[in-house]
């Protein structure tokens, strides 16, 4: 394998004598699943790859076994599936003395993507793009809050009423940072040196809320360094004693936290924004439109893959800077589809549907199939922009408003099956009707408080 890149890197760890690495996967919930690997099996595995139990797909977030799922499960005895290490995604880990770490994705016995795989399912996407010319660049941004708690004082509460890193409802506080720096410094600086690249970080409105935005890269390389960055954040804030949160709606009468997509296509040299003209109203091009347009019919079937789990659609509700309907404005944080004008240089799109419970490799390969579906079809934007709350507006579908009713609409696309794939959209669908079966089963906190004495 001739890449001087990696070559330059294994060096590096033969001169500072690593004896481990470290490789990871990710689940069909956007999770890093991982493990410590000896140098030497590491430097084969980059050469004929290594198996991994496919139990990965085979489980939910809580490792309980599927009942449901037929790519995995009892009935195949739960084999190794072949993973291929990546490369380009070599990185060193700061806050582990620099140990090496690379992704990877999973083949089948044909060495071919595995159409359950979430990266796997991005990478060839982003090679559909690649074919019509097309070289799509995405940014993510993520808000989560914060909490003065580790897993066992989580765990000793009964993730009962945790305690906020900071009070009150300040955005953009100059102060709450200062109250944190060394944890917001660990952050900015370690995301550095991880190679994961950050433009801004900076609390937001709510106890103990920050927000960052990664810088733009291609979308593959934006996927990989956004599930690194979660995993990562939650890796530096132990460090602190603090356990960040990414659920898309921890409290009732807090805001909840989103998982925007910035997005736009360039030319394959990546030397011109595709989606800027300034001759068209907003500057936005013919292929800008029918890409949005595209999102705009496509968003309500693929939602589920924006708002992945039960708690997602508490964040959907009007008022809490959540879209609620597949509609569009510029320059506007009411409407589910945002255009940013902008220059040559920063003309692009802002889907706000996804929360920071997302799956980045799902929700970035649904935006861009929804877009790519607009433009292979040359779909016009019939839909008219909203100027103003877009809560009140009719225009625009409205979204699923729960888990089991958007796994409906996923599974009954057309399109999703076209873009993503048969074995992908069964896998996925049912892993979403388990997560719906299993909160069913439970009794709630809010049940008991309801019902217990009065009913």
């Amino acid at each position: 394998m001739k890449n001087p890149a990696l070559e330059k890197l294994l060096s590096t760890v033969d001169a500072q004598s690593h004896q481990k690495v470290k490789v990871a996967v990710t689940d069909i919930d956007g999770v890093l699943r991982g493990k410590y690997m000896h140098v030497n099996k590491f430097k084969s595995a980059l050469e004929g790859g290594f198996g991994f139990c496919n139990v990965v797909f085979g489980w939910d977030i809580h490792d309980t076994c599927y009942e449901n799922s037929k790519y995995s499960g009892w009935h195949t005895g739960y084999p190794d599936a072949s993973v291929q290490l990546d490369p380009s995604t070599i990185r060193q880990i700061p806050w582990e003395s620099g140990l090496p770490l690379l992704l990877g994705s999973f083949v089948d016995d044909q060495n071919r993507s595995l159409d359950v795989c979430p990266r796997s399912l991005l990478s060839k996407l982003c090679d559909r793009a690649a074919s019509l010319g097309f070289r799509p660049m995405f940014g993510t941004e993520f808000e989560w809050f914060n909490f003065r708690e580790t897993p066992q004082s989580l765990a000793d509460k009964n993730f009962s009423s945790p305690d906020p890193l900071t009070p009150g409802m300040f955005g953009y506080s100059m102060l709450r940072s200062s109250m944190n720096q060394s944890y917001f410094h660990d952050i900015m600086d370690g995301c550095e040196q991880y190679r994961v690249p950050l433009e801004g970080l900076h609390t937001e409105t709510g106890p103990g809320v920050f927000e960052a935005a990664l810088q733009v890269e291609q979308a593959l390389e934006q996927a990989d360094r956004a599930v690194l960055f979660k995993s990562g954040v939650k890796e530096i804030a132990y460090q602190h004693d603090i356990i960040p949160s990414f659920m898309a709606r921890w409290n009732d009468t807090m805001p909840g936290c989103s998982g925007h997509l910035h997005q736009s296509l360039w030319d394959k040299d990546g030397e011109r924004n595709l989606f800027y003209d300034a001759g068209e109203s907003g500057n936005m091009s013919q292929l800008f439109q029918s890409y949005l347009a595209g999102q705009l019919a496509l968003l309500p079937e693929f939602l589920a893959m924006f708002a992945p789990t039960i708690n997602s659609y508490k964040r959907l509700v009007p008022g809490f800077w959540a879209p609620t309907r597949a509609n569009w404005g510029i320059d506007n944080r009411t409407v589910a589809l945002r255009v940013i004008p902008g220059g040559s240089k920063s003309c692009r799109l802002e889907t706000r549907v996804g929360g920071a419970d997302m799956n980045p490799y799902l929700s970035i390969a649904a935006a861009l199939a929804a877009g790519l579906y607009g433009i292979e079809n040359k779909l016009s934007l019939k839909q008219d922009p909203i100027a103003g709350n877009g809560y009140e507006s009719s225009e625009g579908t409205r979204f699923a408003s729960t888990l089991a009713e958007s796994s409906s609409l996923l599974r009954q696309s057309e399109y999703a099956r076209e873009y993503f794939g048969e074995g992908f959209v069964e896998q996925f669908a049912n892993s979403r009707d388990w997560e719906w079966q299993k909160s069913q089963e439970s009794v709630t906190d809010w049940e008991l408080k309801r019902y217990f004495e009065l009913v």
